[in-house]
């Protein structure tokens, strides 16, 4: 017999689940897992000490739905990076934008792209969208022992559904609690300026170009209130990562084409630093109800 033969256990049938499969046979690799040990009195805590990433919005439009997310990480009052990014592909019809601790939500993220392609791969077809928003809620709640010790990670998810042929919007909190948003969403510390952005600049009937400046600029708006939310960087010619995902799949836009509407953003912001208003005319309640 050979020796060198993979353990039975990744030969027996079993969940399908990728998760469930490795807290049986290597807890210590779930990000969750891990034990800090007692805080010495007066010392930082670990979530002061680590990275945080901040502002994702996604918002939905007829055929799609688009995410974007700023490139700024902060450690307490200090710029830890200015180029990180932090929406990522989940499947060929979904993303998940990330906020908090950075190295545990992209260790999470990395561990729900293996999910779902596990589960294809068991199941011999994809989860629902609704499947899909299930698994990430479980494996935020798996990491509710590290949110307890301030080491929170707060996604938020999107893809197009192609059984109903929308584009679907779902925030979380810390318990792993899943909420569907309408239209549009954003999450982390910059969230608030973003929405109230996106309430003035949305309307239903959105093409993806207009979609894609909208979530820009809010972003753009997040970053003038929020110091741990980093606008373009001219400079160093550094911009938002955007995910448009439509039924022919998910794309990231390229730098050259992110650059170009945020140029173009920008050179309007020279005119109206407050950036464009929104009419206040009855037109404008035909669209972007929540």
């Amino acid at each position: 017999m050979n020796d060198s033969r993979l353990p039975a256990a990744y030969l027996t049938p079993g969940s399908s689940s990728f998760a469930d499969f490795l807290a049986d046979q290597a807890p210590d690799l779930l990000p969750g897992a891990r034990d800090l040990g007692p805080q010495r009195p007066g010392a930082p805590s670990a979530g002061d000490l680590a990275p945080h990433g901040t502002t994702i919005v996604a918002a939905t439009f007829p055929g799609g739905v688009v995410m974007a997310g700023d490139r700024r990480a902060t450690m307490g009052n200090v710029i830890a990076q200015r180029d990180i990014e932090k929406v990522f592909p989940a499947d060929e019809f979904s993303a998940v934008g990330i906020a908090g601790t950075a190295g545990l939500a992209v260790e999470m993220v990395r561990l729900y792209q293996v999910e779902l392609e596990h589960y294809e791969k068991i199941e011999g077809s994809t989860l629902s969208m609704d499947g899909k928003a299930n698994r990430l809620a479980a494996l935020i709640r798996n990491n509710l022992p590290m949110a307890m010790q301030g080491l929170a990670v707060v996604p938020l998810f999107a893809g197009y559904d192609l059984a109903a042929s929308i584009g679907r919007i779902f925030s979380y909190d810390v318990t792993g609690g899943r909420y569907e948003e309408t239209a549009f969403h954003a999450v982390g510390s910059g969230s608030v300026f973003a929405r109230g952005s996106l309430k003035k600049l949305y309307r239903e009937d959105l093409g993806r170009e207009d979609c894609v400046l909208a979530v820009v600029q809010a972003l753009y708006d997040a970053a003038d209130d929020d110091s741990a939310t980093g606008g373009p960087d001219l400079t160093r010619r550094i911009f938002p990562v955007v995910h448009v995902i439509t039924a022919e799949g998910g794309v990231r836009l390229p730098d050259a084409e992110v650059a170009e509407v945020a140029d173009r953003m920008i050179a309007g912001r020279m005119i109206r630093p407050d950036g464009p208003a929104a009419p206040l005319d009855g037109r404008s309640y035909g669209g972007g109800a929540r």
